[in-house]
């Protein structure tokens, strides 16, 4: 049985067969296996080395220093570290925030608005951009933190994340990116970008799941507070155990990502206008989102006058999303797509396309061909 073609790769990435072989040396006992925090014997050692090692990876993708790197289960928990962290050390304040944020960075949002602290959502423009001038006019005396996504995970549309951060910093506000749909995509350079917090996941970027982390800027006052206690790990952010392998993993992704960051992302690019070219013409179709500023990947499709159920079905050929992976269990319209607009008919007919390092071509054509056969066999039938 043939195996539809993945086109989710904003949703997962499968793992680099190279990660994977860096990761299967940590599991055994031939192999690094051993709790990075035991250091008094070579085993722990040789864990610690492997630990620190994959922190310094990471860093290297994103100009950090090794020492402003601290894992975490993934971005949902790095974003929470950094929004409830900040917030609850500052004691009270003004939280801002985009409409359009991942729900790790939303609900967080509204968790610590039931809290007591106030929070302001910026709306963005109808490609799905956050515009600096819009979160200039949402900032207050006592805004403690702005959080604005880099990338978009629904419709990919890239946010000018430098303009925003070189508003907070000259504001004295402290600034959040969720970075995970741009690492491997786009260069990032927190100092450049002055970012003051940035969470990453390693599973978006050709790594395992289970694993993340969040870049917290050396002397960022106020220090952010724990939300797990226990041995006091990651310099105090973060209690537990770190699992050997995922942090192995992680730091070979990131290795890889900044290695393919020249030629991958201009490659993908180009398959997905090809995709785009190949069902722009098809009665109803419309982009959402940005036609210029999206991550390379990304393809956002509204098919107008389709049933959105009925079109998902019949794309069984596809692995496609019609949003984001963590609210696909919703039956609402996209939150982010209306936030830019879009009207609820299209919004429920719209999929997202999404592509990566192991798409080819050749799958590319057998999408285009699919597409067309479905939505014209579905418009002649409503007739």
């Amino acid at each position: 049985m043939r195996k539809p073609v993945y086109l989710d790769y904003a949703a997962t990435t499968p793992v680099d067969p190279a990660v994977a072989d860096q990761m299967a040396d940590c599991l055994t006992r031939d192999g690094r296996f051993a709790n990075p925090a035991s250091r008094s014997h070579l085993y722990g050692w040789q864990a610690e080395e492997a630990v620190e090692r994959a922190r310094l990876q990471v860093a290297e993708l994103i100009n950090a220093e090794g020492r402003e790197v601290i894992w975490t289960s993934g971005a949902t928990e790095a974003d929470n570290l950094a929004l409830k962290g900040v917030m609850q050390a500052a004691g009270s304040g003004h939280l801002v925030v985009s409409a359009i944020e991942h729900k790790a960075v939303l609900d967080t949002a509204g968790w610590l608005e039931q809290q007591g602290f106030d929070v302001t959502r910026v709306k963005p423009d109808q490609s799905g951009r956050v515009a600096v001038e819009q979160v200039a006019r949402a900032l207050r005396e006592d805004t403690r933190l702005v959080s604005v996504m880099h990338v978009n995970n629904e419709v990919g549309t890239v946010n000018d994340v430098a303009a925003i951060g070189a508003l907070c910093r000259e504001q004295g506000v402290l600034f959040h990116v969720d970075a995970v749909q741009s690492v491997g995509r786009l260069p990032i350079d927190v100092a450049a970008m002055q970012i003051d917090l940035l969470a990453l996941s390693a599973h978006k970027m050709y790594g395992p799941k289970g694993i993340g982390a969040l870049y917290i800027r050396r002397g960022l006052t106020p220090r952010p507070q724990a939300q797990i206690h226990g041995g006091g790990h990651e310099q105090g952010y973060r209690s537990g155990t770190l699992a050997t392998h995922q942090c192995v993993g992680m730091g070979a992704a990131a290795e890889l990502a900044r290695q393919h960051l020249e030629c991958e992302p201009a490659r993908v690019a180009e398959l997905r206008d090809r995709l785009w070219d190949g069902i722009r013409d098809l009665p109803g179709v419309q982009l959402n989102g940005h036609p210029t500023a999206r991550a390379c990947g990304h393809l956002n499709v509204g098919f107008a006058g389709q049933d959105g159920e009925a079109l998902m079905l019949a794309l069984r050929e596809l692995a496609v999303a019609t949003g984001s992976a963590c609210t696909s269990a919703s039956m609402e319209p996209s939150f982010v797509l209306r936030a830019m607009g879009v009207p609820d008919a299209l919004a429920h007919a719209s999929l997202r396309f999404s592509l990566g390092r192991y798409t080819t071509e050749e799958e590319i054509e057998f999408a285009i061909g699919h597409i067309r056969q479905v939505v014209t066999s579905l418009s002649q039938a409503a007739v």
